[in-house]
C-alpha cells in the first residue's frame, strides 16, 4: 500500500508552504514545498521531516546536523544543493534543491511496468554525470585548504536524480553515515529494513564496518553500471542465498551478462576495475573511472547527452506528472494568494468526505478552466470568449460573501477532522 501523508496538505511549514507528498523513506517524510521570500520571490524545493523518532535521537540528530552541515558546502551541477536545515513544529527537517524528474530506482520500476526498456547509451551517461558530481564532493575543500572527507557511503539508483532537463544529480550527501549511528540496533524498524536493503550497493569495506574512502563510492557506483548493464539486481536475495550484507562484505560480483552491446569487452574491463575487492586495486578516484568510461564512449560510439536524456524522459513518463505537478503548484499557489472560490465547483468537491482544501482549490481551478461537457458526437462550438456575468444590483454580493465564507469553514472543518 502506497505511503500516506501524516499531515493535510496545504500546510505552512516555518518559511515554507508544502503542498505535494513525495514519499516516505526509512528516515523522512519527503514533500513538495514552496519557499517564499519577504519581497515576494518564491521558489519550489523539497522538504524532508525526518521522523520523529530518530530527531529524538540524540546521537542520530548530532551527526545529521554535522553531515548536512558539509553537504550544504557542496555546490555542483551534479549534486543536489542542500540550503536549509533547521527545526519547524518539533520537527527536524532538510530543504534541498527540487529536481523535477526521478530518481533512477522509481525511473527503472516504471520502465519495467511500460515494458520500456532504458537506452544504454542513456544508461552509461548517468553514471558517467554522477562519477562528475561524486569526484567533486570527494575533493571539496574547507576553507583553509584542508580536505573536508566527504564520502557519500550510499551511492544507489534512489539517490541518483534524473530531471526533464537532462540533469543527473547525486542527492543525500552525508545522510547515510548518520544511519550508521543506528546501526546497533537502536534503528526504528523502518529504517532498519531500508538499511538492510542498501546492503545491495556497499563496498565490502563498508559491508564489513571497516573506515571507508572515495574508493567506497567508486565501488558502488560500478554496481549500479552493472546493474544497468545486466538490467537486474548484482546481488540477489532468495533461498540458499546469502543475505544482502554477507554477499557485499564477501564482495565477489557475478560475471556481466553477454548482452551485446557495444564493445562489451571494454566494458568489462572498467567493471572489473571498479568492482576490485582490494580497494588499492580499484579506481583511486571517481574522475579516474570517469575517463575511463569516457574513453569507453567514445570507442563504442555512443552519443548521450542532456538533451537527449531529457527528451527521452519527457516522451516516455514526462506528460502525465508534469500535468499534475503543475496543477498542484497552480492550487497551492491560489490558497497562498488567498485567490477567489468558484463556489459551484467547491459546493460539488465538498460532498466527497475525503476533500482535502488543497483537493478544493484544485477542482475549483479545473472547473474553471475546463471546457463544458458535450454530448457524443455533438458539433464542436466555436470558442467565444466569455463574457463577465451581471450580478444584480441588491444582494447578492451579501448572499456570495457569506456562502463563500461558509464553504472555507467547512473546507477547513473537513480539514481539522482529517488529522
Amino acid at each position: 500500500m502506497p505511503a500516506a501523508p501524516s499531515i493535510v496538505l496545504p500546510r505552512p511549514f516555518g518559511r515554507y508552504l508544502i503542498f505535494d507528498f513525495i514519499g516516505k523513506g526509512g528516515m523522512a517524510e519527503i514533500y513538495l514545498a514552496r519557499q517564499k521570500t519577504e519581497l515576494g520571490a518564491a521558489r519550489l524545493c523539497v522538504v524532508k521531516q525526518i521522523l520523529p523518532e530518530l530527531a529524538t535521537h540524540s546521537t542520530f540528530g548530532d551527526m545529521l546536523v554535522h553531515e548536512a552541515k558539509l553537504a550544504a558546502r557542496l555546490s555542483h551541477a551534479n549534486v543536489v544543493q542542500v540550503f536549509d536545515l533547521g527545526r519547524a513544529d518539533n520537527r527536524l527537517f532538510i530543504a534541498m534543491e527540487y529536481v523535477e524528474g526521478f530518481d533512477l530506482n522509481d525511473l527503472l520500476r516504471r520502465c519495467a511496468r511500460a515494458a520500456v526498456p532504458l537506452p544504454f547509451e542513456l544508461a552509461v551517461h548517468v553514471v558517467r554525470e554522477a562519477l562528475k558530481g561524486l569526484d567533486y564532493a570527494h575533493r571539496r575543500m574547507d576553507d583553509e585548504g584542508k580536505p573536508l572527507g566527504i564520502v557519500h557511503r550510499d551511492v544507489s539508483p534512489s539517490n541518483l536524480l534524473l530531471s526533464f532537463d537532462g540533469e543527473v544529480k547525486v542527492c543525500d550527501f552525508g545522510i547515510a553515515r548518520a544511519n550508521d549511528t543506528l546501526s546497533n540496533g537502536s534503528a526504528p524498524v523502518e529504517l532498519d529494513e531500508a538499511l538492510k536493503g542498501k546492503a545491495g550497493y556497499m563496498s565490502p569495506e563498508h559491508a564489513r564496518g571497516e573506515a571507508v574512502d572515495a574508493r567506497s563510492d567508486v565501488y558502488a557506483a560500478g554496481i549500479v553500471l552493472w546493474e544497468l548493464a545486466a538490467g537486474r539486481r548484482m546481488y540477489r536475495m532468495g533461498e540458499g542465498r546469502a543475505s544482502l550484507l554477507d554477499q557485499a562484505r564477501q564482495g565477489e560480483p557475478p560475471a556481466l551478462p553477454e548482452k551485446g552491446l557495444p564493445s562489451e569487452d571494454r566494458l568489462r574491463a572498467v567493471l572489473s576495475k571498479a568492482l576490485a575487492a582490494d580497494r588499492t586495486a580499484r579506481y583511486a578516484s571517481a574522475a579516474a573511472m570517469q575517463r575511463d568510461l569516457d574513453d569507453y564512449v567514445a570507442s563504442a560510439g555512443l552519443m548521450p547527452s542532456p538533451l537527449r536524456l531529457g527528451e527521452w524522459l519527457e516522451k516516455a513518463f514526462g506528460e502525465d506528472i508534469l500535468v499534475q505537478r503543475r496543477a498542484r503548484e497552480r492550487a497551492a499557489s491560489a490558497l497562498e494568494r488567498g485567490a477567489p472560490v468558484v463556489l459551484e465547483a467547491v459546493a460539488a468537491s465538498v460532498s466527497t468526505p475525503a476533500a482535502t482544501p488543497l483537493a478544493l482549490a484544485m477542482a475549483a481551478a479545473t472547473a474553471a478552466t475546463a471546457p463544458s461537457a458535450q454530448e457524443p458526437g455533438a458539433p464542436t462550438e466555436p470558442a467565444v470568449p466569455a463574457q463577465p456575468k451581471r450580478a444584480p444590483r441588491r444582494g447578492l454580493p451579501a448572499i456570495a460573501v457569506v456562502g463563500a465564507v461558509a464553504l472555507v469553514a467547512l473546507a477547513t472543518a473537513v480539514a481539522l477532522a482529517m488529522r
